[in-house]
């Protein structure tokens, strides 16, 4: 380990890379070998922790493509008879990470309340595990507009019929979107067919499943929201990364801003 030096880290960064690894999870294998690094040099076991001088590939934020109001509007209704309706409104009206629908359970739901407190991690073939949110805030109780809550009612009631046929063999997990065995649906495999159908349906581009949360942030703050309730509603670390991400819908809302005083002070 004496004989690492950050040429020998660069080489590993590089080999990921070329093996097709994105920026991102590079970045993550370098946050676990530094870390881990850090506890040899407080060891004495290296004078100098090599990892620190290497040079990260540059991230590449995801284009981020919401749907207008109409388009909104087009994708809940070609939802209407799929499945999973229930999911897409939820998705669209609370602006809620995919992982965080996935991982709810029937006693995060209190009449008109969602309470999010875990989050689903997929894994390997099939596999998956529960884990805490994103972030401090994304631990969050946000209301529910009455189309959501009619439509995790009928949720339940297919859930439960669905229950019923498949008998003994079904897990009792409570997962508010489960598979026909009770196991959470895994986000990828509903972004690849059930999702991307009902966008081909409604005459939609291709959109990512996360971008429904854009949808939903974008739509809030172009009617005027505050954007303080927009980031607790998405639990976001601070309303600064809100501001940030939704930087295109703040032009328009200073100008209602500035219309609204000229209507206050010189009507």
């Amino acid at each position: 380990m004496d004989q690492l030096g950050v040429d020998d880290v660069q080489a590993f960064y590089a080999a990921l890379t070329n093996r097709g690894l994105s920026p991102r999870t590079v970045r993550f294998c370098h946050a676990v070998l530094r870390s881990a690094l850090a506890h040899a040099v407080k060891r004495n076991m290296l004078p100098r922790n090599p990892a620190d001088d290497a040079t990260l590939p540059k991230s590449h934020r995801h284009e981020m493509r919401c749907l207008d109001r109409c388009e909104a509007q087009r994708f809940l209704a070609a939802a209407e008879t799929d499945q999973w309706s229930a999911l897409w409104i939820l998705l669209i009206t609370t602006g809620l990470r995919p992982g965080e629908a996935c991982a709810l359970k029937w006693t995060d739901l209190s009449d008109t309340r969602l309470s999010i407190q875990r989050t689903l991690v997929p894994g390997y073939r099939g596999t998956w595990q529960l884990d805490e949110p994103k972030t401090a805030r994304s631990v969050r109780s946000i209301p529910l507009p009455p189309s959501a809550v009619r439509a995790l009612v009928r949720h339940r009631a297919n859930q439960a019929a669905e229950r019923l046929r498949a008998g003994a063999s079904y897990k009792d997990l409570d997962f508010v979107f489960a598979n026909s065995l009770g196991d959470p649906l895994h986000p990828e495999v509903l972004s690849k067919r059930p999702f991307h159908r009902i966008l081909q349906a409604a005459g939609l581009p291709q959109i990512r499943m996360y971008d429904l949360r854009h949808t939903a942030a974008t739509l809030l703050l172009a009617a005027g929201e505050n954007p303080k309730v927009v980031s607790e509603r998405l639990g976001h670390a601070s309303i600064t990364l809100t501001l940030d991400t939704y930087s295109h819908v703040l032009p328009d809302m200073q100008q209602a801003a500035a219309d609204k005083l000229e209507r206050m002070l010189f009507a």
